[in-house]
């Protein structure tokens, strides 16, 4: 494995919802009449930016509302809480309150963060309104069907929301965490070979750390490690295919050399088929979901032409498989990845 610098779209087109995709999203209940849209969050008239506890600048900024603004936005959003997180159920925030809205320029959606805060104890939880983009889309439901993590979102038109991913970014875990001695290091590198390993098979690109988290979990001996993606905006867009295998970026060389140090050439192709084996088993539980997700996906031009034949040559020589150049759209790579896993699994 090597890192190197990765030429990534900084200006990807934020692509609609077409019909079909549409009818996905309502058979599948991820569909809801908001009460706020992202473009009523754009009504703010200055921003002071948001610092971290060092002071260093974090690339969120807190919008600054009218009073007579303010009232609506809060309330239209913990109607959204409770449609996100009890399907409209509004007596979960009958106790809660919006301690504050922050705004990112940083990156092709221009997310809000928000944060709910239960007033009789202080716990507090976040969520995301960002700009609705159908390749998001594909990348938040692939996630939720292929990988082992559960996602939660609605669409309203052109607004978005996300549940917020907990973890430590990826990027703070190398950089303050490796190092822990009750970590075992062969866990870490096993399981960012397995995240290496989803990202190719689905096409989810640009996953450099600061763009996953790790989530930790006490087990009874030991602690177990789980990457998740934060980021679906670069769902199979790029031609490149390097921008698909984590290992190439640069800022993820810790976890490069933390894999070169601990796993054996045999390791790594046994946690590759372990990865693989449970993908198959994810695909025939969920294979209904798949087809109809496919189905949704299979007219929508969400790349350039250019791209998809850079990709798609890509893909044939990597796998050595021609196949893939009978392949028309990003969903038609998809879709072989898949089978092509299920094949090998069978062998």
């Amino acid at each position: 494995m090597g890192t190197q610098d990765i030429e990534i779209s900084r200006k990807k087109p934020i692509y609609p919802v077409i019909p079909s995709l549409q009818k996905y999203l309502h058979v599948y209940q991820r569909d809801a009449k908001l009460p706020l849209t992202y473009h009523d969050l754009l009504s703010f008239d200055e921003t002071v930016p948001v610092l971290d506890k060092t002071g260093k600048d974090t690339l969120w900024e807190t919008p600054l509302y009218s009073s007579a603004e303010i009232e609506r936005i809060h309330s239209g959003l913990k109607i959204i809480f409770a449609i996100l997180k009890a399907s409209g159920n509004t007596r979960i925030v009958e106790h809660k309150y919006i301690d504050r809205i922050d705004y990112c320029t940083f990156g092709n959606t221009h997310p809000f963060r928000i944060r709910i805060v239960n007033r009789l104890n202080d716990v507090y939880d976040y969520f995301y309104v960002k700009q609705t983009d159908a390749s998001r889309i594909y990348g938040l439901e692939l996630e939720h069907i292929l990988s082992p993590n559960q996602v939660n979102y609605i669409v309203d038109r052109k607004t978005l929301i996300e549940e917020h991913i907990a973890g430590i970014p990826g990027d703070v875990f190398a950089n303050w965490h490796f190092d822990k001695s009750d970590y075992n290091p062969i866990r870490i590198a096993k399981e960012f070979v397995k995240f290496n390993e989803r990202c190719l098979i689905t096409l989810l690109g640009d996953m450099r750390s600061y763009n996953f988290v790790m989530q930790i979990t006490p087990d009874f001996d030991d602690f177990q490690f789980r990457i998740r993606s934060i980021d679906f905006d670069q769902q199979f867009y790029e031609g490149n295919m390097k921008i698909y295998l984590p290992q190439y970026f640069k800022d993820n060389y810790p976890y490069v050399k933390l894999g070169m140090d601990n796993l054996t050439e045999q390791s790594v192709r046994q946690y590759q088929q372990e990865e693989r084996s449970s993908l198959v088993h994810r695909a025939r539980s969920e294979r209904h979901r798949i087809a109809a997700l496919r189905d949704a996906s299979a007219h929508d031009r969400i790349s350039t032409p250019e791209k998809m034949a850079e990709l798609r040559q890509n893909l044939a020589e990597h796998f050595k498989d021609k196949n893939y150049y009978k392949c028309k759209s990003m969903t038609d790579l998809v879709e072989l990845n898949v089978k092509n896993v299920i094949r090998q699994i069978k062998l």
